[in-house]
């Protein structure tokens, strides 16, 4: 008798292994090439097998998009926002199965991968509800015959590309606002995550989504460029959306000007999180921890550099350190686990030189700071919750994003002294300051350098409000009421002949 799997889903035809190209499953027209393998982190066994698409699927989903586009264009908002609203019904109704599916592909405890499902369907509801309010003007006419309008219309087909960290919700926040202002999509998700994109699109297919409006084509990391080189190429792809590094964002900028395609980039961060003297310590770490450990650190906006007044250092690690100590780490099959694995082996790499690193230049370890051995999945990706103090600016891991439960703490004296320590990087994603001062706030709000910023909070995302980043962070928002703007352009129409 074999024994199911701990994560294993009601409905297993929503694990999708094919294509979705012109509202066909496909095993895409590289037949000749070895399958895409997607394992479980947490053991490294295999989940499923995907296509490893290339340039011929590429172009096969983009001219689904293209022949599909004028009628999903001149279809009323309303009827494209009914069926988002149908969308989120569905992907709401599935949330469990969904869950269990990020949490086996990506390896966060369950209660995130379910908690990322309600955020992932926020952001289509919220977009649904957008759709029918993109409205235009009407311009005071310069003379009695004329009248003067602006309306917004959709840019086109537009190419979605997006991370693993967050495999449902990055996907729903870049095709819900696409589908809602009436563009059509070719998106390429993340080589290690594709099942739960698969899976929203075939729940998007259920709610109604016509045809070609949505295509997906998976590919693996060598593979990627193949396919998304198509698409840069093409006119006809008038928007990029990504989210990812910002080594990939800037060649996606210059690869898009010879068509002059819009970008929405949400790029690397590198969160500076700030506790001031005047500070509600217990506030101050338990923000920390939500901000930190969500996801075990593999997040954009994760705090990367701590900075905590010197008048306050001591008794502000002291129980940062209690709280990180106890983190129980383990597969996202257990319900005790707070952290699960990294995603792959590079990433626990590259955690492990960034501790070494710190260490090597002075940084002092009080919890944590080594790789973990599972018996029962030799190989996998764990790192134990980190704290390291005495945190100096030249450590790796105050230069680039750790992307672990790793917590770099330095101490400061000044206000202003923080603040240039905290706006000394190119990337301005996010930032986090805890204080009871209201003058303070004002001033550090203002002062730091970022898209985001959280005051005494350490949970940030919301799909009304705006999300995205400026300097090497990139540009563009997503979610609110800007969320659309992206995805349109603005026509004027000059009306003469009436007087």
């Amino acid at each position: 008798m074999t024994v199911p799997h701990p994560l294993a889903l009601n409905r297993a035809d929503l694990i999708e292994t094919r294509h979705l190209i012109g509202g066909h499953w496909c095993a895409g027209l590289q037949a000749d090439r070895a399958p895409l393998a997607v394992h479980d982190p947490a053991d490294l066994s295999l989940i499923a097998s995907v296509p490893d698409g290339g340039a011929a699927d590429a172009r096969a989903a983009l001219e689904a998009a293209q022949a599909a586009w004028p009628a999903w264009k001149a279809l009323p908002a309303r009827d494209r926002a009914a069926i988002l609203k149908r969308w989120n019904d569905l992907i709401v109704a599935h949330q469990d199965d969904l869950g269990r599916l990020i949490s086996r592909e990506q390896g966060k405890p369950l209660a995130e991968g379910r908690g990322e499902v309600l955020y992932a369907a926020s952001y289509v509801e919220w977009f649904a509800e957008q759709a029918t309010r993109a409205n235009g003007e009407v311009i005071p006419t310069p003379a009695p015959h004329k009248r003067l309008l602006a309306v917004r219309e959709p840019v086109g087909v537009v190419a979605v590309i997006t991370p693993w960290n967050f495999p449902a919700a990055m996907i729903a926040r870049k095709i819900a606002p696409a589908l809602a202002a009436g563009c059509t999509v070719v998106a390429k998700p993340a080589e290690d995550t594709p099942l739960t994109a698969l899976a929203l699109a075939k729940l998007a297919q259920e709610a109604g989504v016509p045809a070609g409006v949505l295509n997906l084509v998976t590919a693996s990391r060598e593979r990627t460029p193949e396919v998304v080189d198509v698409w840069l190429a093409d006119e006809r792809v008038r928007k990029i959306s990504f989210t990812g590094s910002t080594p990939v964002g800037r060649h996606l900028a210059r690869e898009s000007a010879a068509t002059l395609k819009k970008l929405s980039l949400e790029l690397g961060g590198n969160a500076p999180f700030i506790v001031f003297e005047d500070a509600d310590l217990d506030a101050a770490v338990e923000g920390l921890m939500v901000a930190k450990f969500r996801n075990g650190g593999q997040t954009c906006v994760c705090p990367n550099r701590v900075y905590v007044q010197s008048a306050v250092h001591e008794a502000f690690v002291d129980k940062l350190v209690a709280r990180v100590a106890a983190l129980q780490v383990g597969p996202a099959s257990d319900p005790a686990s707070q952290i699960g694995p990294m995603i792959n082996e590079r990433a626990v790499a590259k955690i492990e030189r960034h501790v070494q690193d710190a260490v090597a230049k002075g940084a002092v370890v009080r919890t944590g700071g080594l790789r973990l051995r599972r018996d029962d999945a030799p190989g996998a990706a764990y790192y134990a919750p980190t704290v390291l103090t005495e945190a100096q600016p030249d450590m790796e891991c105050a230069c680039e994003e750790t992307f672990g439960p790793v917590v770099p703490v330095s101490r400061f004296e000044t206000e202003a002294e923080v603040l240039a320590q905290a706006n000394g990087t190119p990337y301005g994603l996010a930032a986090y300051f805890y204080s009871q001062n209201p003058a303070r706030i004002w001033r550090v709000g203002e002062a730091l350098d970022c898209g985001i910023v959280g005051i005494n909070e350490g949970a940030l995302a919301a799909e009304a409000a705006p999300f995205g980043g400026v300097k090497a962070s990139g540009y563009g928002r997503e979610g609110s009421v800007h969320g659309l703007d992206d995805y349109q352009h603005i026509k004027y129409l000059c009306q003469g002949g009436l007087g």
